[in-house]
């Protein structure tokens, strides 16, 4: 039988780290509405971006391919992969989703004969990948988000995803993250962000294809537009990834802090038979001892 001072140390310890559980959800809570506005927008704005160019392109045809944000590579010979995860965690299993399908990916690529570069967006994918993959990361930030997503932080991993495509480093880029769908669920995603997807064209080509008036012409805003559309794609789905990671630290915490309650009331109900069970022994002896005399 558990002392009773034992037990009001457990009972303590939960109630400190309900406390604690408490105002994380609390925290988390706040962030995701200003997350979920911002995402919203920038889902909006880049899927608009995206039927641009991809109207420009089916209107220009197969003869403006030259570019390398455009031209599509059947070998495919390396790969970029942008990993997007959280640096922290008590966020449910978030970080562990979007790992998993991105150790599948590499997997696949690796049993192909294809070589893969990795940047990892996140203290967390870094550590889960880097015993494993290390060899295939050539480059990791954290910290981003810490004072909400910037455009600018965006714009830095596509200025590096670029460079590495124009001095033809690697062939495509993908970007893997978890999409905010509720705030029970976030999906992982894959991303095609380079080249633009020729699937996507022949879906949506006749669709668009009388949707918008180019000026001055369609070649000069593709080679505008791309480069930039990279940038506002990475910027997409870093806000996505930071609804999502608030979203599912509310969730976890929410439950931890359920979870605590439960666990106070059972120490508190074997708390109060210990200490019934004492007070009864404690009076049994005095009884005898009296009845002896």
């Amino acid at each position: 039988m558990p002392s009773l001072q034992s037990l009001k140390n457990r009972i303590k310890s939960i109630k400190s780290t309900q406390k604690i559980t408490k105002a994380m959800k609390v925290v988390s809570t706040s962030k995701l509405k200003k997350a979920r506005e911002k995402s919203e927008a920038a889902v909006h704005y880049a899927d608009k971006m995206q039927n641009l160019l991809i109207a420009a392109s089916a209107l220009i045809g197969d003869e403006f391919e030259e570019t390398s944000l455009l031209k599509n590579n059947s070998e495919e010979k390396v790969q970029l992969m942008i990993v997007v995860t959280a640096d922290r965690g008590l966020c449910g299993a978030f970080n562990i989703s979007i790992i998993k399908t991105v150790r599948k990916a590499i997997d696949n690529l690796v049993a192909q004969g294809k070589s893969i570069k990795i940047i990892c967006i996140g203290k967390k994918g870094y550590e889960l990948l880097k015993k494993n993959y290390g060899k295939y990361i050539i480059a990791h930030k954290d910290g981003i988000g810490s004072k909400g997503v910037k455009y600018s932080e965006a714009c830095d991993i596509a200025e590096r995803a670029l460079s590495l495509i124009h001095d033809n480093q690697v062939d495509s880029c993908h970007i893997y993250y978890n999409k905010f769908k509720s705030v029970i669920a976030q999906v992982p995603t894959q991303q095609q962000l380079i080249p633009l997807l020729k699937e996507e064209l022949k879906e949506k080509e006749e669709m668009i294809i009388n949707e918008f008036e180019f000026e001055p012409d369609k070649e000069k805003i593709l080679l505008d537009l791309l480069p930039k559309n990279l940038k506002v794609q990475i910027y997409k789905a870093l806000l996505e990834s930071f609804a999502g990671e608030h979203a599912s630290r509310m969730t976890a915490m929410d439950n931890a802090t359920r979870n605590s309650g439960e666990m106070i009331k059972k120490l508190q109900l074997v708390y109060n038979r210990t200490r019934q069970a004492y007070i009864t022994k404690e009076l049994i002896e005095i009884i005898s001892g009296a009845e002896a005399i």
